[in-house]
């Protein structure tokens, strides 16, 4: 690396604007810089104006060691690298541990290491000019340089590539020094809001001894810090916030921030059961709340806390999908109505891989929300864990780095300072659009939860934290020194505050009942919540064929004035004569007339996932390209008289934090018929917590309904272990009460209808799809359009090519299976065996299966057939959920692994389990 780069990054006008005065007129500056410059004018051969900067500094680059660099300009450019120094490492030797002596590092700030010396300290220096002030001795440069580098915030950010981005950072930390300038109005209120998070952790501290609250305490300067952003936010119009955090400080948050109940809070303490009977609820510092706020100056805000389990980091991802949603709804192309906030752990943000994920979407199209807040509650130690072995980076916060955001890390204990940064982060989003990102360094008082004792792992640290002030105390003590306060003035606050919780805690104890009050209940208004019995009453789905028609025409049909390829051509021409002469229609055709009767009815549609434009298996084509140009042209957003809108994206190469984002987005905008789909679907176990923590216990948890759509590719084709199967099993453990649906379609149609019911229903539940891979183009898994206009979901399908009287074996199955044995027994011309297709798994239609049985009089031998192990699949759901019969399995042995590796053991396998079918002696 030119070891000259540094004149690049310090300051792009400051050259300029030298040579300039130097070229109007040479005696005006420095003796030095003028012969440096006179020697730059003989030295170039060509002189370009818009690399002037890039020459000088290679000039001075290539001659350093020559006369023409003069001993006191020499040391004008040793100055701007000390510049260049405290803004790249200044950080690292910050005041902003308030407990710990930070850990050493090299080199250091000695201006010895800059080739500076204690003779130069008084020496004026024209490089000053490169911090916006004028020319200066060498001690005042310093001096200012450590009041904006090194005392209680340390800014990272000359890794920014962005000039533009890296001046305006440089400006705003010029602006008072990085130094807080608050009015005694603005300061009263800091003390107030810290007064309220100290107070509230000493009373439930009291009141309820040993109980898990996971206290704040060590970083209560967080919440005058979330209440001026919330406040600033909003005078820049700022209308709605999403916030996400884990259980670490939440209590405080919802109650000091949110204003949410302290009589509700004490209630969960107290342990009281719910008032509503339909839902088990979480404990209390998991629970959500949407509030409705005015700021100090009038202007109306809504503000949201996520729900979240213990998983920590999961809600990242949730809220930048209900901040997308939120945008998109209420505020298209406009990313600065709506506000993320995410509040991590110091341990988390480092050891949780799904933050990687995240940052990766912050300026994706599918996924960017305008920025996102990061403030990091830096405790120090996770559970049990020091921070030297819970990373290997400098901070925590390095992941920022990946996307070039700047980080701020902040002494939890100057509340000021943390204030100001606060500040700072919101105007850097506000103006860029970017993620920024504030290490709030505090510390934890008790150990991981209040029962917890830390002095087993940390007894050094702990008896320094036993003697610290509280963030309070310290400002208290701060504003009293000042004489901007007086001590009564603090006992009225805490005397006030602590009243008002002793007269809720009372009026709570009088109370039977816990309430939870609903998140995001405005959106959720006219959606009821449902049993089991009411999710499988049939819901009207038929579409006219008018309408088939009209979507058809344009799904089938390419722009005529741009070229595509020869293979996008015929491909398009075959759905055209699949609707218009054969009247035979596959899958694609299925979803896509789905997608565009929804459209047409004012439902959004949003579909994400790996490669999903195309689909994997090719077979969507949603978006096709120009051959030429690559430009890209979405049939479905050309549907005229369509109210709704078609958004597919296709998504970084990520499950974990693209599925949560997804479920986030549907949580907050139930009208858009939103899908994640697995590349494969045995890769949904990347997104497993999101699947067991969220998708299937979120309405029995937090009360909150969600339509999420999973499509899952599945079927057993001799492609191995880990494309074989979506693990069915995994889902139908899920399975309980009302949580959610799950289905595995046998024909077009009846995926159609699947899909249009999940926005025709006045209720929302998830939805698990397990889709098809091989018969995507099989000639057998064709519908009629009137099959799509005039039916309607079917959770089974009884056997109409048979002769009822004549079945013996009466075969229950599901998916592709189907087709395998049907095709078996006509090969063997079995009219004894009856073939009845489960199209809907939960909540399993037990009444229409009792029915299909009793049509068939003579059979005795049931089978439940599937081409999955046995100890996978569907087949233990079964035995558990439906004992009307007795089972002979037909199926594969157990196995550890899905699937076979070899294509011609896998195929023997599943001609195996075929043949049991049909074969009572083969009974494993």
């Amino acid at each position: 690396m030119d070891r000259f780069s540094f004149l690049n990054a310090a300051h792009t006008e400051f050259f300029a604007q030298l040579y300039d005065q130097y070229l109007e007129n040479p005696d005006s500056v420095e003796p030095s810089w003028r012969g440096f410059f006179q020697g730059f004018d003989f030295g170039m051969t060509t002189y370009n104006e818009e690399n002037k900067v890039e020459q000088i500094a290679n000039f001075a680059a290539n001659n350093s060691d020559i006369n023409l660099v003069s001993d006191k300009l020499q040391k004008e450019f040793n100055v701007l690298k000390l510049i260049d120094g405290y803004r790249s490492r200044g950080h690292l030797f910050t005041k902003t541990n308030p407990v710990r002596e930070r850990r050493t590092s090299s080199p250091t700030l000695e201006i010895s290491n800059f080739g500076l010396s204690a003779a130069d300290l008084n020496t004026v220096f024209d490089a000053a000019k490169v911090i916006n002030i004028q020319p200066c001795t060498l001690q005042e440069i310093i001096t200012h340089l450590d009041t904006i580098y090194c005392q209680h915030i340390g800014v990272e950010y000359m890794y920014i590539r962005n000039p533009e981005v890296v001046e305006w950072i440089q400006k705003k930390l010029g602006v008072n020094d990085n130094q807080p300038k608050f009015s005694l109005d603005e300061k009263k209120s800091i003390l107030n809001k810290l007064n309220q998070a100290v107070s509230f952790e000493n009373f439930l501290h009291t009141k309820y001894v040993g109980q898990k609250r996971f206290s704040l305490e060590g970083g209560e300067s967080i919440i005058p810090a979330l209440d001026a952003l919330i406040e600033k936010a909003a005078e820049k119009g700022v209308e709605q916030f999403v916030m996400g955090m884990a259980h670490r400080g939440r209590l405080n948050v919802l109650a000091n921030i949110f204003g949410k109940s302290t009589q509700d809070i004490f209630g969960e303490f107290d342990g009281k059961d719910y008032d509503q009977e339909y839902f088990d609820g979480d404990v209390k510092y998991h629970l959500g709340l949407t509030a409705d706020k005015v700021t100090s100056t009038g202007k109306k805000i809504n503000i949201n806390l996520a729900p979240n389990p213990s998983h920590l980091e999961t809600v990242g991802a949730v809220i930048e999908g209900i901040t997308r949603a939120k945008q998109d709804k209420y505020f298209p192309n406009d990313f600065s109505k709506v506000l993320p906030i995410a509040v991590h752990g110091d341990a988390a943000i480092a050891g949780q891989g799904i933050l990687y994920e995240i940052v990766q979407m912050a300026q994706l199209d599918g996924y960017k929300t305008g920025g996102t807040i990061h403030i990091v509650i830096n405790n120090q130690v996770g559970f049990t864990t020091n921070y030297l072995d819970a990373r290997s980076s400098t901070y925590c916060t390095d992941v920022a780095k990946v996307t070039l955001s700047p980080v701020l890390h902040v002494n939890a204990d100057d509340a000021e300072a943390v204030v100001h940064a606060m500040s700072f982060a919101l105007d850097f989003r506000m103006q860029f659009g970017r993620d920024v990102f504030i290490d709030l360094l505090g510390y934890r008082k008790y150990g991981h939860n209040e029962g917890d004792e830390p002095r087993f792992t940390q007894p050094v640290l702990y008896k320094i934290i036993a003697k610290h002030k509280n963030p309070r105390d310290i400002y208290m003590d701060k504003l009293l020194a000042e004489g901007l306060i007086d001590s009564t003035f603090v006992k009225g606050l805490e005397q006030e505050y602590k009243s008002n919780l002793e007269v809720n805690l009372e009026e709570s104890r009088k109370k039977d009942l816990t309430i939870i009050t609903p998140f995001m209940k405005n959106e959720w208004k006219g959606f009821e919540q449902v049993s089991d019995v009411e999710m499988l009453k049939k819901v009207d789905t038929t579409f006219p064929k008018e309408g088939l028609t009209e979507v058809a025409n344009v799904i089938c049909n390419l722009p005529t004035d741009k070229k595509f390829i020869s293979k996008i051509q015929k491909l398009i021409n075959d759905r055209k004569t699949m609707f218009f002469e054969t009247n035979k229609l596959d899958w694609a055709m299925a979803e896509h007339l789905a997608y565009g009767s929804l459209l047409k009815e004012g439902y959004d549609v949003r579909i994400s996932g790996q490669d999903v434009e195309r689909g994997t298996f090719s077979h969507r084509h949603a978006v096709v390209k120009v051959e030429d140009s690559e430009e890209e042209v979405t049939l479905l957003s050309n549907l005229e008289g369509a109210t709704g809108k078609f958004n597919i994206f296709n998504s970084l190469l990520s499950e974990y934090g693209v599925l949560g984002f997804d479920y986030g987005y549907a949580l907050a905008n139930p009208n858009t018929l939103t899908i994640w789909e697995a590349q494969f679907g045995d890769f949904s176990n990347g997104a497993q917590i999101m699947i067991d923590q969220y998708i299937s216990c979120g309405e029995d948890k937090w009360n909150n309904q969600n339509g999420i759509v999973l499509l899952l590719p599945h079927g057993y084709e001799g492609q191995g272990a880990e494309h074989s199967s979506a693990r069915m099993e995994r889902y139908l453990q899920l399975c309980a009460r009302h949580n959610m649906y799950v289905a595995d379609c046998t024909t077009p149609a009846n995926f159609f209808h699947l899909l249009r019911r999940q926005m025709k229903t006045t209720f929302r539940k998830p939805l698990i799809v397990f889709t098809p891979k091989s018969l995507l183009r099989d000639p057998r898994v064709v519908s009629s359009v009137e099959e799509f206009a005039t039916g309607s979901f079917q959770e089974t399908f009884d056997d109409v090519t048979v002769n009822k009287a004549d079945v013996k074996t009466l075969v229950f199955c599901t998916g592709k299976f189907y087709y395998d044995i049907t095709a078996e027994r006509e090969n063997n011309g079995r009219n004894d065996v009856a073939v009845v297709r489960i199209e809907q798994l939960f909540p399993l239609p037990v009444e229409q299966l009792k029915a299909i049985i009793a049509k068939y009089p003579n059979a005795d031998d049931y089978v439940w057939a599937q081409e999955e192990p046995k100890n996978m699949g569907a087949y233990s759901y079964m035995l558990m959920n439906f004992n009307l019969v007795k089972w002979r399995l037909a199926s594969l042995k157990a196995y550890a692994a899905p699937a076979a590796g070899s294509y011609t053991r896998a195929k023997r396998r599943q001609a195996d389990a075929i043949k049991m079918v049909f074969d009572k002696d083969l009974f494993r």
